[in-house]
């Protein structure tokens, strides 16, 4: 091996290297890995590594190619279970630490039920924990306590309500919601796009404001928004890392309510489940 690949690793792995590994008080370590699951249009693959702690590696792998606009239609294709089976069992060949359901739409529009099923078959498929976007932004407001929510989506009026439904279930009162009515091309939306159409979106009676889609650049608006409106900002790619990394007992990295809110070591899930919805795991 080439010394300048050789610096480092005290051993070889047979077969090569199969898993990134660490050096933590003189003792090879698995490093933490999180498995993710996106919709096959997903373009934001940095944004999910900014929330990353640097020893943190993200694994991700992508849905099927659909040519149905974002739709209803095109969110019940994406949480087709077998096509989430074979993904999960995909990405656990670098064994990550849990696999994530890396999809807003697709993890709410059949209900809480079927954001149920969709946790339980990642689980099934292998993995030894699991999250979906839907499910962790529940988790998410169990922990501020907010039962009153503002949404701000780029979808169409079908697939917000699919949301407002899926919030119900869960006991969420929806105050107010507004939608770009995109069918595609999410990723393409501005930062101002997005500040605009969450000032619109702000009721005084909203207890925090969630911006929905893992397509929807976020960031770096978080805070300026919290700041500005004077309460949490919550945000589909925001949850999704942080409740994957919980789950691995890691915080993730920036700022906003949310991330103040939880610290490694104080548990893994913040509600307990019931028959169906949330997810625990």
């Amino acid at each position: 091996m080439p010394a300048e690949l050789s610096v480092g690793l005290t051993q070889e792995p047979a077969g090569g290297l199969r898993h990134a590994r660490s050096r933590v008080d003189d003792e090879l370590v698995d490093a933490p890995g999180v498995g993710m699951i996106a919709p096959f249009d997903f373009a934001l693959d940095r944004e999910l590594w900014r929330w990353a702690p640097e020893d943190v590696s993200l694994y991700l792998t992508r849905m099927p190619f659909l040519t149905t606009p974002m739709t209803v239609d095109m969110a019940e294709a994406i949480a087709d279970r077998r096509p989430v089976r074979r993904a999960t069992r995909d990405v656990l060949t670098p064994r990550p630490g849990v696999v994530s359901y890396a999809c807003t739409s697709g993890s709410f529009v059949g209900g809480a039920s079927a954001e149920y099923v969709l946790h339980r078959t990642i689980l099934d498929a292998g993995a030894p924990r699991a999250s979906t976007t839907s499910g962790a932004l529940i988790e998410a407001l169990a922990l501020l306590g907010v039962r009153r929510l503002a949404i701000a989506t780029p979808y169409i009026e079908a697939v917000t309500s699919r949301l407002i439904g899926f919030l119900d279930d869960h006991g969420v009162e929806t105050v107010a919601s507004e939608g770009l009515g995109l069918i595609g091309n999410i990723w393409r939306t501005t930062y101002a796009e997005v500040v605009d159409i969450v000032r619109a979106v702000d009721r005084p009676e909203a207890e925090a404001l969630f911006i929905s889609c893992t397509n929807l650049p976020t960031y770096d608006v978080i805070e300026p928004l919290e700041q500005a409106l004077g309460k949490p900002v919550i945000t589909a790619n925001q949850v999704t890392m942080w409740d994957a990394l919980r789950k691995i007992d890691r915080a993730a990295v920036g700022g906003g309510a949310l991330l103040s809110a939880w610290r490694p070591g104080e548990g893994r899930t913040c509600v307990p489940a019931p028959p169906v919805g949330l997810s625990t795991t």
